[in-house]
């Protein structure tokens, strides 16, 4: 498995079984790779997830920049502030486990919160900074 598809499914895993995530997202929590049809609000997306080369003299290794995004209708701006602090909490400076690889660090670096082009929905945004090594 490649390491942006171990980190993506470590990531969704460690959210979605974290009760201030499903506290704020629901219970399964509701987060998806896109919109859903038949969409609940809140709910959490994945969004960009962008890798380089970050090799050392002595180890192989990849930065990755992932960005998840937060959608609220109903609670406004306050749910989705809400949303990515669980979101934050269960995620930045985590132990994940990956299958194959081994995560080095998991830090949120940014996030920010607006209402969307629609003028019904709060749009938020959560990005990660992550460094992976080859098991």
């Amino acid at each position: 498995m490649s390491a942006e598809r171990a980190l993506g499914a470590a990531i969704r895993a460690a959210a979605t079984a974290d009760a201030g995530v499903q506290a704020v997202l629901g219970d399964p929590a509701r987060m998806h790779d896109d919109h859903p049809p038949d969409a609940v609000f809140p709910y959490a997306t994945f969004g960009g997830f962008q890798s380089r080369p970050a090799d050392s003299a002595s180890q192989a290794a990849l930065e990755h920049v992932v960005t998840l995004h937060v959608w609220s209708r109903h609670g406004g701006r306050a749910e989705a502030l809400e949303a990515l602090g669980a979101l934050r909490g269960a995620l930045h400076d985590q132990a994940l486990s990956l299958s194959g690889h081994r995560l080095v660090l998991l830090h949120a670096v940014f996030a920010d919160a607006f209402r969307a082009g629609d003028g019904q929905t709060t749009h938020g945004i959560l990005r990660l900074r992550a460094i992976t090594e080859p098991n």
